[in-house]
């Protein structure tokens, strides 16, 4: 493997809100499971060295699409940049239907087959993503409410999952442990009740944003009481939602605080304008990233020799 990735391509990935270096790591460890122990031996064995080929990028499916540069960076860390002539033909957060060609790489057939399935495994997933996110925000557009992710991601796979959330016009929730707090109903055991969690997060981190998990609307006057920046409403009613929305905009007319509320739990697509209705500000969806269907993306080789 190269394992270098071309001046255009890091770009690319930098303007789409990318961590060269993540992405690199990804890649790498995607490409070892394939080629740890020694190259593709079907492709050597039946492509002769020289020989060079068009792949043609196409989608068998309606989506939106994210992963682009990320494909490209898997056949440029195989043979190198120098090798491939590439064009981009459908950007990551554009919606594409069936038959759009999404990119075309002019390279070495061995690069090309060698890449193929690793290339496909990250776009399709990533565009999977998109495209799950997408139909959120598409169901809640009448609304103020924004569809955002959790942390029930893919080992290894978080930032480029989170990425693909934003290219389907989602937001991101927390992206680790400690860049915000969310204090879940095992912390209120384990710390006495709602007020005494929230107390000791502020009290070891005053800079961040602290989260409380309330299932009962008396739980969620104490959250508001102890000073949370965020309630999440786990698993309520559409009738609690709003009753929740009130007293958070009781608490902003007396105390001048707007805190922001996050409907999850037991949510479904059909139900998306109901909640956004209510007025809460997120709904968070786990399985845009846990459980998503791959966009079907198949890749089409022309011979050019």
């Amino acid at each position: 493997m190269k394992n270098v990735l071309s001046a255009n391509t890091e770009r690319l990935l930098e303007e789409r809100g990318l961590v060269v270096d993540e992405v690199r790591r990804v890649v790498s460890l995607a490409l070892d499971e394939d080629l740890a122990h020694g190259p593709d031996i079907t492709t050597e064995a039946t492509v002769p060295a020289l020989h060079r080929s068009r792949a043609r990028f196409v989608s068998r499916q309606n989506g939106r699409l994210a992963g682009v540069p990320v494909a490209i960076a898997v056949f440029e860390m195989i043979g190198g940049a120098d090798t491939l002539s590439v064009q981009v033909r459908k950007n990551d957060g554009e919606d594409v239907r069936a038959g759009d060609v999404v990119l075309t790489i002019d390279g070495p057939t061995r690069v090309l087959l060698t890449g193929e399935r690793t290339a496909l495994n990250l776009l399709g997933h990533l565009s999977g993503v998109a495209t799950a996110t997408s139909q959120w925000a598409n169901a809640l557009h009448e609304t103020a409410t924004r569809v955002r992710d959790t942390r029930k991601t893919i080992p290894g796979l978080r930032a480029l999952q989170k990425y693909a959330v934003r290219c389907g016009g989602g937001v991101n929730h927390r992206m680790s442990l400690s860049d915000a707090a969310l204090v879940k109903d095992n912390h209120i055991v384990a710390a006495g009740g709602v007020r005494e969690a929230f107390g000791l997060v502020r009290g070891r981190a005053s800079d961040i944003a602290v989260e409380i998990e309330v299932d009962t609307l008396e739980q969620m006057q104490v959250a508001l009481d102890a000073g949370a920046d965020l309630i999440l409403l786990d698993n309520m009613s559409t009738n609690d939602m709003r009753k929740a929305v009130s007293l958070a905009q009781q608490h902003r007319e007396s105390t001048g605080k707007e805190v922001l509320l996050e409907a999850s739990g037991g949510l479904t697509i059909e139900r998306a304008a109901e909640v956004g209705s209510t007025g809460v500000h997120f709904v968070s969806i786990g399985a845009l990233t846990h459980s998503v269907t791959v966009l079907d993306i198949g890749l089409d080789l022309e011979d050019l020799v």
